[in-house]
């Protein structure tokens, strides 16, 4: 017996087929576009993320030695915040949907917080994000701006939801995408009368909450065949992307901790209780494992400050790589490793896309601070791979400060692929840092979990441990530790002034 995975990100979905061991079989990854017809606006098709399902399904099944008739169940790990809406045939009622980045409600927060206090509606959802990102802003926004629409609306649901609901015709959502709607009390598992009642939205167009693991159905007929998979394959609920991606790493206990280093990275904490704070706001996520929740605090550019980074002022290795056949981003770290520890006092902040909920400004800015005439490309390079280091270094103070962290962090994501990154990270952060085989499949196996749950393959999900292998281990090195222990309280000091040029730099009319 297999099981399928789709990991429906925010670039594109990826199919996975699994056995019953976690053993990934075969991956087949589609994309899809974002589009951005006005500024603050970030939306997708939610029909392009249905063809991107089928044509990953078809693909992943022509692959050599499939046999289809062997699924057994599949769930997805979904983007969070979605806000698509159906009417009462659910038929979609926008081609268009606003994601997670979209931060389009203006008016919409502002009446909300005088009927809420903001430090009280944190506490109780845990929604650290700026608050124009939840679901139920956008949802006031289509009231507001699209009444005509609105009067249709029967419900709004999440991205997986939308997949889910083409698969078996079930609308619900699990309280890991529940817990994103900015209506969920983390504490009370359930949505809040009093938060639903303070947007003056009704009460019905939020879907039905289910566990992960509970099993919709089979597919319908139609579906069935569209995808080339046998009718009897049971489709459990699922979950949002970074419960899925927690599972998936293994933060199954207490005080487990990983670290996604991807586009943007953060830091997540697996815990019985919600790690919240009214400084540093860790957004927190109810975990797709009963009983938890998965809280973390991130850094919005890290990988993509770093692929700036190799656009921008490597176009020679980029060039070298092509020419040998090697990843840019290994030629990169070669030539980094020829630079000191510290860059020869070069440092660089990520802040690239803007400030996190750590930093004192949205408006904070990414630079390289310190250079000088002796500086070479390989401080440059190695100067990036540190700053961003650094930064996540802030993050784990932040959660030492709030809650108790083992002595090791599982690193997945594009990111842990580099030896001397991880030790990078190892040093700065003065912890152990573990990758293991799973690497950048973590979203996928946790919904391949999730599935294996849910139709009585496993039994529980402590089996996630047996899937995952140590291939290597970074340990802090104390020569190097200390020296970014030096370094650290002027990377903080140098947030600080990038954040006050970053509010002048705005308040410029040029």
């Amino acid at each position: 017996m297999t099981i399928i995975a789709y990991d429906l990100g925010t670039g594109g979905n990826k199919a996975s087929l699994y056995d019953t061991d976690g053993r990934c079989l075969g991956a087949v990854f589609v994309p899809y576009e974002t589009t951005y017809p006005r500024a603050g606006w970030h939306e997708q098709r939610p029909m392009d993320w249905w063809r991107a399902v089928v044509e990953s399904t078809n693909r992943l099944l022509a692959g050599e030695n499939i046999d289809a008739q062997a699924i057994e169940c599949l769930a997805i790990s979904g983007h969070s915040l979605g806000c698509v809406p159906l009417d009462d045939a659910g038929s979609l009622l926008r081609e268009s949907t606003p994601i997670w980045s979209d931060k389009r409600p203006g008016e919409q927060v502002d009446r909300f917080f005088e009927k809420v206090d903001p430090a009280d509606w944190y506490r109780t959802t845990g929604n650290g994000f700026p608050a124009p990102h939840y679901t139920v802003l956008k949802i006031m926004w289509y009231r507001d701006n699209e009444p005509e629409m609105f009067e249709r609306i029967d419900k709004i649901i999440g991205t997986k939801d939308f997949i889910n609901f083409k698969l078996t015709g079930q609308i619900k959502t699990d309280y890991s995408y529940a817990s994103g709607s900015g209506v969920y009390d983390l504490l009370a598992w359930d949505y809040s009368d009093r938060l639903i009642a303070a947007s003056d939205l009704p009460p019905e167009l939020f879907p039905e909450i289910a566990p992960s693991s509970e099993i919709l159905g089979e597919l319908l007929p139609e579906v069935a065949a569209q995808l080339g998979l046998p009718k009897k394959v049971k489709v459990a609920c699922g979950g949002v992307d970074n419960s899925c991606m927690a599972l998936g790493a293994k933060n199954i206990a207490e005080g487990r901790t990983y670290a996604s280093l991807g586009s943007s990275s953060w830091i997540a904490v697996s815990s019985e209780q919600p790690v919240l704070d009214e400084r540093s706001k860790p957004y927190v996520f109810t975990h797709v494992i009963p009983g938890m929740f998965t809280s973390a605090v991130g850094v919005f550019s890290t990988g993509t400050s770093l692929k700036w980074v190799r656009d921008q002022m490597c176009h020679n290795l980029v060039a070298q790589a092509e020419q040998d056949g090697r990843d840019p981003y290994d030629v990169m770290t070669s030539l980094a490793a020829q630079s000191p520890v510290g860059a020869n006092k070069l440092l660089f902040n990520p802040s690239m896309a803007g400030g996190s909920s750590l930093d004192p400004s949205p408006h904070i800015r990414g630079a390289f601070l310190g250079l000088d005439l002796g500086h070479t490309q390989a401080d440059v390079v190695r100067a990036a791979l540190e700053g961003i280091a650094l930064n996540l270094r802030v993050v784990l103070d932040e959660l030492r400060r709030l809650c108790h962290i083992g002595d090791e962090l599982v690193a997945v994501g594009g990111g842990s692929k580099s030896s001397l990154w991880r030790q990078i990270f190892a040093d700065a952060m003065r912890i152990r840092v573990v990758k293991t085989n799973i690497g950048q499949e973590a979203g996928s196996l946790g919904a391949a979990a999730v599935a294996a749950v849910g139709a009585g393959l496993w039994d529980s999900y402590e089996r996630i441990d047996d899937v995952h292998q140590v291939e290597a281990v970074a340990e802090p090195d104390s020569e190097n530790a200390a020296a970014y222990e030096k370094l650290l309280p002027v990377f903080r000091r140098a947030c600080q002034t990038q954040a006050e040029l970053g509010d002048m730099l705005a308040e410029l009319d040029l």
